[in-house]
């Protein structure tokens, strides 16, 4: 699937980011550095065009190795995305120990905004942590025009969901 997805992000015309997502095994696997480098140069593709997605339930253990190779891959240029955030159980004063670029707000938070007060403050809350941390911020699940202005005025930086657009494939 990496191989596969750099491929393709190395041969589009306008230099965008292509994001994957890592699995947990993957993330305990100790040649998961080396080998994420070495398709990076099989396929060309710059390390900075490359986000790697981990859900927050799945760094967010005691394992320090997973700090480690999270670590080593940024500190080749690649970005490092913590998904689907707010749904699982870290310590939140964790979260400024691992070396993430961005935090992704699960979409739980985002679908019953701006209506429902208390997920519009953990977003907010989420947001302002977040920036705090000199992390950008993306909601998933924008479907709503209020979705779309609340998180603008809440100073979300990138929103995903239906209301930009829906999954395609890419020929």
């Amino acid at each position: 699937m990496l191989k596969t997805a750099c491929a393709e992000a190395a041969s589009w015309a306008t230099p965008l980011k292509v994001s994957v997502n890592v699995s947990p095994i993957q993330l305990m696997n100790t040649s998961l550095t080396d080998t994420i480098i070495e398709v990076l140069h099989q396929t060309g593709l710059d390390p900075r065009r490359l986000d790697l997605e981990i859900t927050e339930s799945d760094v967010f253990n005691e394992n320090t190795r997973s700090l480690e190779i999270l670590s080593q891959l940024r500190e080749q240029g690649i970005q490092i995305s913590i998904d689907d955030f707010g749904t699982g159980y870290s310590s939140l004063s964790r979260l400024s120990y691992f070396p993430f670029d961005k935090i992704k707000i699960d979409r739980s938070f985002v679908i019953n905004i701006p209506e429902q007060k208390d997920d519009l403050d953990i977003v907010r809350l989420i947001i302002s942590m977040g920036k705090s941390l000199h992390m950008r911020i993306v909601a998933e699940g924008v479907e709503t025009e209020e979705q779309l202005a609340s998180l603008q005025a809440l100073g979300c930086d990138l929103v995903q969901g239906y209301l930009i657009g829906k999954p395609s494939p890419l020929r």
